[in-house]
Protein backbone atom coordinates (compact mmCIF):
# COMPACT_ATOMS: atom_id res chain seq x y z
CA UNK A 1 0.00 0.00 0.00
CA UNK A 2 2.62 2.77 -1.06
CA UNK A 3 1.22 6.37 -2.06
CA UNK A 4 2.05 9.23 -2.48
CA UNK A 5 0.22 11.58 -4.95
CA UNK A 6 2.31 14.94 -5.52
CA UNK A 7 -0.60 17.13 -5.81
CA UNK A 8 -0.83 17.31 -2.16
CA UNK A 9 0.74 19.81 0.22
CA UNK A 10 4.00 18.03 1.32
CA UNK A 11 4.53 18.10 5.29
CA UNK A 12 7.97 19.37 4.41
CA UNK A 13 5.90 22.73 2.95
CA UNK A 14 3.48 22.54 6.10
CA UNK A 15 4.49 25.65 8.29
CA UNK A 16 1.56 24.77 10.74
CA UNK A 17 3.25 21.56 12.51
CA UNK A 18 6.32 22.10 14.81
CA UNK A 19 8.82 19.49 15.39
CA UNK A 20 7.28 16.45 18.10
CA UNK A 21 8.66 17.60 21.42
CA UNK A 22 6.99 14.32 23.27
CA UNK A 23 10.56 12.23 22.79
CA UNK A 24 13.25 14.88 23.40
CA UNK A 25 15.38 13.57 26.29
CA UNK A 26 14.23 10.44 27.37
CA UNK A 27 16.95 7.35 27.39
CA UNK A 28 15.80 4.48 26.18
CA UNK A 29 14.49 2.96 29.69
CA UNK A 30 12.44 6.04 29.72
CA UNK A 31 10.67 4.99 26.43
CA UNK A 32 10.28 2.14 27.63
CA UNK A 33 8.35 2.66 30.49
CA UNK A 34 6.38 5.68 28.67
CA UNK A 35 5.21 2.80 26.11
CA UNK A 36 3.96 0.66 28.74
CA UNK A 37 2.42 3.46 30.63
CA UNK A 38 0.75 4.50 27.48
CA UNK A 39 -0.74 0.84 26.68
CA UNK A 40 -1.63 -0.35 29.98
CA UNK A 41 -3.52 3.02 30.48
CA UNK A 42 -5.59 1.88 27.74
CA UNK A 43 -5.93 3.87 24.01
CA UNK A 44 -8.88 4.14 21.64
CA UNK A 45 -8.54 1.37 18.92
CA UNK A 46 -6.91 -1.47 17.38
CA UNK A 47 -6.86 -2.56 14.80
CA UNK A 48 -7.73 -6.52 14.62
CA UNK A 49 -5.15 -8.70 13.45
CA UNK A 50 -7.14 -12.30 12.35
CA UNK A 51 -4.66 -14.69 11.11
CA UNK A 52 -2.11 -16.71 12.94
CA UNK A 53 0.98 -18.51 10.82
CA UNK A 54 -0.04 -20.40 7.76
CA UNK A 55 -3.34 -18.55 7.46
CA UNK A 56 -4.62 -15.95 5.42
CA UNK A 57 -7.63 -14.03 4.16
CA UNK A 58 -9.97 -16.75 2.87
CA UNK A 59 -9.43 -19.29 5.28
CA UNK A 60 -12.53 -19.84 8.19
CA UNK A 61 -11.04 -18.41 10.95
CA UNK A 62 -12.30 -19.85 14.58
CA UNK A 63 -14.33 -18.43 17.62
CA UNK A 64 -11.80 -20.00 20.18
CA UNK A 65 -9.00 -18.33 18.31
CA UNK A 66 -10.50 -14.58 17.89
CA UNK A 67 -11.35 -14.89 21.69
CA UNK A 68 -8.29 -15.76 22.54
CA UNK A 69 -6.53 -13.06 20.60
CA UNK A 70 -9.36 -10.09 21.37
CA UNK A 71 -8.23 -11.31 25.75
CA UNK A 72 -4.78 -9.97 24.68
CA UNK A 73 -6.27 -6.97 23.62
CA UNK A 74 -9.15 -6.13 25.80
CA UNK A 75 -7.18 -4.57 28.78
CA UNK A 76 -5.65 -2.13 26.82
CA UNK A 77 -8.14 -0.38 24.07
CA UNK A 78 -11.86 0.61 24.19
CA UNK A 79 -12.28 -0.20 20.37
CA UNK A 80 -11.93 -3.06 17.96
CA UNK A 81 -11.95 -2.65 14.15
CA UNK A 82 -12.65 -5.15 11.95
CA UNK A 83 -12.52 -5.77 8.17
CA UNK A 84 -14.72 -8.21 6.72
CA UNK A 85 -17.47 -9.73 7.60
CA UNK A 86 -17.63 -12.93 6.38
CA UNK A 87 -15.08 -16.46 7.01
CA UNK A 88 -15.32 -15.83 10.43
CA UNK A 89 -14.73 -12.07 10.61
CA UNK A 90 -18.46 -11.63 11.36
CA UNK A 91 -17.89 -13.39 14.90
CA UNK A 92 -15.57 -10.40 15.72
CA UNK A 93 -18.06 -7.72 16.33
CA UNK A 94 -19.49 -10.33 18.85
CA UNK A 95 -17.05 -11.43 20.85
CA UNK A 96 -15.75 -7.84 21.15
CA UNK A 97 -19.42 -7.10 22.41
CA UNK A 98 -19.08 -9.98 24.63
CA UNK A 99 -15.79 -8.61 26.11
CA UNK A 100 -17.33 -4.99 26.75
CA UNK A 101 -15.74 -3.51 23.60
CA UNK A 102 -16.74 -1.50 21.20
CA UNK A 103 -16.73 -2.03 17.45
CA UNK A 104 -16.23 -0.74 14.15
CA UNK A 105 -17.15 -3.75 11.87
CA UNK A 106 -15.86 -3.22 8.52
CA UNK A 107 -17.64 -5.37 5.14
CA UNK A 108 -14.31 -5.49 2.28
CA UNK A 109 -15.28 -4.61 -0.82
CA UNK A 110 -13.64 -4.95 -3.69
CA UNK A 111 -14.11 -7.25 -7.21
CA UNK A 112 -16.37 -10.26 -6.11
CA UNK A 113 -19.97 -9.54 -6.31
CA UNK A 114 -21.08 -12.48 -4.86
CA UNK A 115 -19.12 -11.77 -1.78
CA UNK A 116 -19.90 -8.11 -1.93
CA UNK A 117 -22.79 -8.96 -1.52
CA UNK A 118 -22.36 -11.23 1.22
CA UNK A 119 -19.86 -8.72 2.88
CA UNK A 120 -23.05 -5.85 2.70
CA UNK A 121 -25.74 -8.40 4.27
CA UNK A 122 -23.61 -9.60 6.76
CA UNK A 123 -23.20 -5.85 7.70
CA UNK A 124 -26.49 -5.59 8.19
CA UNK A 125 -27.33 -8.49 9.81
CA UNK A 126 -24.55 -7.42 12.53
CA UNK A 127 -25.72 -3.96 12.66
CA UNK A 128 -29.41 -5.32 13.36
CA UNK A 129 -28.14 -7.39 16.27
CA UNK A 130 -26.71 -4.46 17.65
CA UNK A 131 -22.83 -5.63 17.35
CA UNK A 132 -21.99 -2.47 15.12
CA UNK A 133 -21.23 0.92 16.96
CA UNK A 134 -19.66 2.14 13.42
CA UNK A 135 -19.82 0.64 9.76
CA UNK A 136 -17.25 0.49 7.36
CA UNK A 137 -18.16 0.49 3.93
CA UNK A 138 -15.26 -0.88 2.12
CA UNK A 139 -11.61 -0.37 2.65
CA UNK A 140 -9.32 1.42 -0.02
CA UNK A 141 -12.17 0.22 -2.93
CA UNK A 142 -11.29 3.68 -4.85
CA UNK A 143 -6.78 3.66 -3.60
CA UNK A 144 -7.07 -0.24 -5.81
CA UNK A 145 -9.52 0.60 -8.14
CA UNK A 146 -11.71 -1.80 -7.15
CA UNK A 147 -14.91 -0.54 -7.62
CA UNK A 148 -15.97 2.91 -9.33
CA UNK A 149 -17.36 5.96 -7.38
CA UNK A 150 -20.89 5.42 -8.09
CA UNK A 151 -20.67 1.80 -7.05
CA UNK A 152 -19.14 2.18 -3.76
CA UNK A 153 -21.80 5.37 -2.81
CA UNK A 154 -23.96 2.82 -3.90
CA UNK A 155 -23.41 0.36 -1.02
CA UNK A 156 -22.58 3.38 0.99
CA UNK A 157 -26.59 4.50 0.73
CA UNK A 158 -27.78 0.63 1.42
CA UNK A 159 -26.19 0.41 4.49
CA UNK A 160 -27.16 3.66 5.87
CA UNK A 161 -30.85 3.07 4.61
CA UNK A 162 -30.84 -0.41 6.64
CA UNK A 163 -29.15 1.03 9.37
CA UNK A 164 -30.47 4.37 10.84
CA UNK A 165 -28.91 5.77 13.65
CA UNK A 166 -25.68 4.03 13.36
CA UNK A 167 -22.53 6.13 11.52
CA UNK A 168 -21.94 4.65 8.37
CA UNK A 169 -18.20 5.21 6.63
CA UNK A 170 -15.66 4.15 3.90
CA UNK A 171 -12.29 3.75 4.40
CA UNK A 172 -9.61 5.14 2.89
CA UNK A 173 -5.99 7.08 2.43
CA UNK A 174 -6.75 10.51 3.50
CA UNK A 175 -6.02 12.06 0.22
CA UNK A 176 -9.18 9.99 -1.32
CA UNK A 177 -11.74 12.06 0.78
CA UNK A 178 -10.07 15.43 -0.40
CA UNK A 179 -10.46 13.68 -4.34
CA UNK A 180 -13.83 12.34 -3.97
CA UNK A 181 -15.94 14.89 -2.41
CA UNK A 182 -19.18 13.26 -3.21
CA UNK A 183 -17.82 10.24 -0.67
CA UNK A 184 -17.06 12.83 2.01
CA UNK A 185 -20.33 14.27 1.51
CA UNK A 186 -22.12 10.97 1.47
CA UNK A 187 -20.25 9.29 4.65
CA UNK A 188 -21.22 10.27 8.11
CA UNK A 189 -18.06 10.22 9.30
CA UNK A 190 -14.63 10.24 7.45
CA UNK A 191 -12.49 7.17 7.94
CA UNK A 192 -9.25 7.83 7.52
CA UNK A 193 -6.25 6.09 6.74
CA UNK A 194 -2.62 8.42 7.32
CA UNK A 195 0.85 6.29 6.63
CA UNK A 196 3.65 8.87 6.89
CA UNK A 197 6.19 5.29 6.20
CA UNK A 198 4.11 4.33 3.05
CA UNK A 199 4.91 7.98 1.57
CA UNK A 200 8.82 7.27 2.76
CA UNK A 201 8.77 9.77 5.05
CA UNK A 202 11.76 9.44 7.67
CA UNK A 203 11.05 9.02 11.09
CA UNK A 204 11.66 12.78 12.32
CA UNK A 205 9.16 14.06 10.34
CA UNK A 206 6.91 11.33 10.74
CA UNK A 207 4.28 12.95 13.35
CA UNK A 208 3.76 16.11 11.88
CA UNK A 209 3.87 14.71 8.33
CA UNK A 210 0.66 12.13 9.73
CA UNK A 211 -0.70 15.50 11.41
CA UNK A 212 -1.07 17.21 8.16
CA UNK A 213 -2.54 14.06 6.47
CA UNK A 214 -5.13 14.45 9.21
CA UNK A 215 -5.63 18.11 8.46
CA UNK A 216 -6.27 16.92 4.99
CA UNK A 217 -8.88 14.46 6.13
CA UNK A 218 -10.61 17.07 8.58
CA UNK A 219 -10.57 19.67 5.75
CA UNK A 220 -12.40 17.13 3.20
CA UNK A 221 -14.98 16.25 6.53
CA UNK A 222 -16.48 19.62 6.56
CA UNK A 223 -17.41 19.75 10.33
CA UNK A 224 -18.25 15.97 10.28
CA UNK A 225 -16.47 13.42 12.46
CA UNK A 226 -13.02 12.20 11.30
CA UNK A 227 -11.26 9.17 12.61
CA UNK A 228 -7.87 7.72 11.70
CA UNK A 229 -8.47 3.91 11.05
CA UNK A 230 -4.74 3.00 10.35
CA UNK A 231 -1.54 4.62 11.11
CA UNK A 232 1.68 3.00 12.21
CA UNK A 233 5.31 2.18 11.75
CA UNK A 234 6.97 -1.30 11.13
CA UNK A 235 9.37 -2.76 13.36
CA UNK A 236 11.36 -4.93 10.87
CA UNK A 237 11.91 -5.04 7.21
CA UNK A 238 12.40 -3.18 4.00
CA UNK A 239 13.03 0.27 3.87
CA UNK A 240 10.98 2.07 1.59
CA UNK A 241 12.38 6.18 0.69
CA UNK A 242 13.68 7.56 4.05
CA UNK A 243 11.27 5.89 6.04
CA UNK A 244 13.23 2.71 7.81
CA UNK A 245 11.50 0.18 10.05
CA UNK A 246 13.01 -0.63 13.34
CA UNK A 247 12.15 -1.87 17.32
CA UNK A 248 12.83 1.67 18.35
CA UNK A 249 10.98 4.19 15.73
CA UNK A 250 8.02 1.61 15.85
CA UNK A 251 8.02 2.17 19.75
CA UNK A 252 8.17 5.95 19.78
CA UNK A 253 5.85 6.20 16.82
CA UNK A 254 3.28 4.52 18.56
CA UNK A 255 4.35 7.41 21.76
CA UNK A 256 3.99 10.27 19.59
CA UNK A 257 0.81 8.81 18.36
CA UNK A 258 -0.95 8.69 21.37
CA UNK A 259 0.48 11.18 22.93
CA UNK A 260 -0.96 13.48 20.35
CA UNK A 261 -3.91 11.80 19.73
CA UNK A 262 -5.00 11.93 23.21
CA UNK A 263 -4.18 15.70 23.88
CA UNK A 264 -5.97 16.26 20.36
CA UNK A 265 -9.11 14.52 21.76
CA UNK A 266 -8.75 12.07 18.22
CA UNK A 267 -9.86 8.34 17.99
CA UNK A 268 -7.13 6.40 16.34
CA UNK A 269 -7.44 2.52 15.52
CA UNK A 270 -3.44 1.55 15.76
CA UNK A 271 -2.29 -0.91 13.13
CA UNK A 272 -1.74 -3.13 13.87
CA UNK A 273 -2.14 -5.29 16.99
CA UNK A 274 -0.13 -8.56 15.86
CA UNK A 275 2.48 -9.30 13.78
CA UNK A 276 0.75 -11.17 10.59
CA UNK A 277 2.94 -13.38 8.42
CA UNK A 278 0.48 -13.62 5.43
CA UNK A 279 1.02 -10.16 4.70
CA UNK A 280 5.10 -10.69 3.30
CA UNK A 281 3.06 -11.98 0.15
CA UNK A 282 1.41 -8.21 -0.12
CA UNK A 283 3.91 -5.84 0.90
CA UNK A 284 7.20 -7.91 1.43
CA UNK A 285 8.84 -8.52 4.91
CA UNK A 286 7.54 -5.33 6.23
CA UNK A 287 4.39 -6.59 5.58
CA UNK A 288 4.43 -9.20 8.21
CA UNK A 289 6.21 -7.00 11.20
CA UNK A 290 3.67 -3.91 12.25
CA UNK A 291 1.83 -5.50 14.99
CA UNK A 292 2.51 -3.97 18.60
CA UNK A 293 2.28 -7.68 19.98
CA UNK A 294 4.31 -10.75 17.88
CA UNK A 295 2.44 -13.47 15.75
CA UNK A 296 2.68 -15.85 19.13
CA UNK A 297 0.91 -12.75 21.02
CA UNK A 298 3.94 -11.34 22.92
CA UNK A 299 4.44 -7.79 23.16
CA UNK A 300 6.72 -6.71 21.42
CA UNK A 301 7.95 -3.76 23.19
CA UNK A 302 8.98 -2.21 26.80
CA UNK A 303 11.68 -2.78 29.57
CA UNK A 304 12.80 -6.34 28.72
CA UNK A 305 13.34 -5.66 24.97
CA UNK A 306 16.18 -2.52 25.58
Amino acid sequence: MSFRPDQFLSYKESKQFAKPQFLEGKTDEDLSNLFLEILNGGVHGFCFSLYEDGQKPGDIISEEQIRRRMQVLKPHTQWIRSFSCIEGNELIPEVAKDLGLNTLVGAWLGTDKEKNQQEIENLIMLGKQGLVDIAAVGNEVLYRNDLSEDELMGFIQHVKNELPGIPVGYVDAYYEFVQKPHISELCDVILSNCYPFWEGTDFIHSLPHMQQMFQQAKMAAKGKPVIITETGWPSKGENLGNAVPSHMAAMKYFINTQLWAKDENIGVFYFSSFDESWKVGVEGEVGAYWGIWDKNGKLKFGNEYL
